[in-house]
């Protein structure tokens, strides 16, 4: 190499170095939200409203393009993600969502609802490195679909030719979902039969439209649909019809993704009474049945006093939800300190703007009633912690003589879920868990029947939305392999 040549080359350098320094220097962009005294007044206002088209460029030109991108690692679908964040950067919008769409199903309910900070922005360079905000990959994800949604030029990912071999997808939740794609992708002849009157799973009865719109869901849907997969509604595999019916009807393949659709409850005094509810019922109701409105069908208790117990993002949706149901003072009741907490920061931070009370290190012992039977208030016992248990939160101790009551004329319970027994259960075979879920190899999601494969939260018994859709794919890739032997 010449002296001219070398000049270059160390021009070149300079040049990327300056550049990547006025990189680091860009402040992460925030997310624009309606006030909170605004979006309070209804389930349907959504409260983060979106970046623009500036903000999403400006945030894009953070990412460093690395060699071995690590974000990419904490992805369980394994998004292209400096591919579609550098789409962004240039203006090529559109084509960031192709990007998006070649692993992943339901881009824009991921880029509303999947916990980046704990996956794929945990990896990023920024923070790895630099120990600086990393960029914002759920708020680019988000950007990217919503664009190509309202731009009408939505495109769908390229299908291969039928290959005439029918598989059936038990449940419509993100799991199903993103095994359907794939394997709509590979050419396969897709079912997918669901136990509700709505396609979504607990995208449509579990999560507030407040934070993911039912109409969000219904496009990423309708692109299924519009790829091959077909639907089939108010039908459920193990009682309206057994899995061996329906492989006499030709099907060669099951893929189970029920989810865990069976309320918790704590098992403590007066725990029967009126106005106790799951949280599994409470969000279902206004989610999905408009128990919100005055004419409801299903009308759900709208209460002054509301506590709810738990510390996860359901507990948040709940008791958001109450808010928004006209309750004056909406209260999170949780065992453990607030640091324990494992809902994402951004839903506590909601819920605290929207006038929703912390009251943790505190636990229900007991729910007293009134002469109708109606609970009145809640008697509970403060806490402390003591030493990790198996998840490495501190346990919660409890403090001897320090119960008090707390009024409450609805109580709801987000303490946790258990995997839905009905498929399960009509299966002969089929290994299941002590705890009720479905026994599968982690590398390929196939149960000990070699033609059912299971994910999401009837194998993890509870799983964010996207380990459910990575779950999908695993199963997706590797039955394809095994019917190509």
């Amino acid at each position: 190499m010449g002296i001219s040549d070398r000049n270059t080359e160390w021009r070149k350098q300079l040049r990327e170095a300056v550049k990547a320094k006025e990189r680091t220097e860009i402040e992460r962009v925030k997310m624009p939200e309606l006030a909170p005294e605004e979006r309070i007044k209804s389930q349907r206002l959504e409260v983060n409203t979106g970046l623009t088209s500036e903000m999403a460029q400006r945030e894009a030109r953070r990412c460093m393009d690395c060699v071995n991108p690590t974000c990419m690692e904490g992805c369980p679908v394994g998004i292209d993600i400096p591919g579609f964040i550098k789409n962004i950067e240039r203006g090529e919008f559109t084509e960031a969502a192709v990007v998006l769409k070649r692993t992943s199903a339901l881009p824009a309910v991921c880029g509303r609802v999947c916990p980046q900070e704990k996956q794929c922005e945990s990896k990023c360079f920024y923070l790895q490195k630099l120990k600086k905000s990393p960029v914002a990959i759920g708020y680019l994800e988000r950007f990217a679909a919503d664009y190509e949604r309202e731009s009408g030029q939505i495109s769908i990912p390229e299908v291969a030719a039928p290959n005439g071999i029918k598989v059936a997808v038990v449940g419509s939740g993100p799991s199903g979902l993103s095994f359907a794609g794939d394997m709509a992708k590979r050419g396969y002849d897709v079912t997918v039969f669901e136990a509700l009157h709505e396609i979504g799973g607990v995208l449509k009865y579990g999560i507030p439209e407040f934070r993911l719109p039912n109409r969000i869901v219904d496009v990423e849907i309708d692109n299924l649909k519009r790829m091959g997969v077909k639907f089939v509604t108010n039908f459920i595999v193990g009682m309206t019809e057994s899995v061996e019916s329906l492989k006499a009807e030709g099907f060669r393949a099951f893929y189970i993704g029920s989810g865990a659709g069976l309320p918790r409850f704590m098992n403590i005094p007066g725990e029967n009474a009126n106005g106790i509810l799951s949280s599994n019922e409470y969000l279902t109701r206004v989610n999905l049945m408009g128990a919100d409105s005055d004419d409801a069908d299903t009308p759900v208790f709208h209460g002054k006093n509301v506590v709810v117990v738990g510390g996860g993002n359901t507990a948040m949706d709940s008791v958001r939800t109450a808010r928004r149901l006209g309750a004056e003072r909406a209260m999170i009741v949780y065992r453990r300190s607030e640091v324990e907490m494992p809902a994402r920061l951004e839903e506590v931070k909601h819920a605290k703007e929207e006038g929703c009370e912390f009251i943790t290190l505190t636990n229900p012992v007991e729910y007293l009633t009134d002469e109708q039977g109606r609970v009145k208030q809640v008697k509970v016992q403060k806490m402390e912690l003591g030493e990790p248990d198996a998840s490495g939160r501190r346990s919660p101790v409890a403090v001897e003589g320090s119960e008090y009551l707390i009024d409450a004329d609805v109580v709801v319970v987000a303490v946790g879920v258990s995997p839905n027994p009905i498929v399960p259960n009509s299966v002969a075979g089929l290994e299941v868990s002590k705890k009720g879920t479905i026994v599968v190899d982690e590398r390929t999601m196939q149960s000990n029947l070699p033609e059912l494969y299971a994910g999401g939260d009837i194998v993890r018994g509870g799983a964010t939305v996207i380990l459910a859709m990575g779950d999908g794919r695993r199963a997706a890739a590797y039955m394809d392999e095994q019917f190509r032997k």
